[in-house]
């Protein structure tokens, strides 16, 4: 399973930087989300994928040779999809304005403009 979640973050991966590199704005954003995925992937990927018992028991119920999954990956997890969507939010509305001030979505075109 983790071969194939490695396979899949480094395609994630390959396709944001693809998009970044492309000279529409809208497709640098598609791949910046694109980029955070596969880091947010990347990092549940790396937490270990196993089948355990919930993180946070009472003692009572817990038994005692029980494996248990780690909630870290899970948290930084959720602290980067909102980090992601602020970024992708501020990022669009950059766009939308760039777009309304200069009447095109290429990036080499808007930098040219202010020249």
């Amino acid at each position: 399973m983790e071969t194939a979640l490695a396979i899949l973050v480094g395609s994630l991966f390959a396709g944001g930087l693809y998009l970044l590199l492309r000279p529409s704005a809208i497709k640098l954003v598609i791949g910046l989300a694109l980029l955070s995925h596969a880091a947010n992937l990347l990092l549940f990927t790396a937490g270990g994928l196993v089948r355990a018992g919930v993180p946070i028991v009472k003692d009572t119920e817990q038994p005692t040779q029980q494996i248990m999954a780690d909630p870290l990956p899970q948290a930084m997890i959720l602290t980067a999809i909102v980090i992601s969507f602020a970024v992708l939010a501020f990022s669009l509305t950059m766009v939308c304005r760039a777009y309304s001030v200069t009447g095109t979505d290429n990036v080499d075109a808007i930098t040219t403009r202010g020249k």
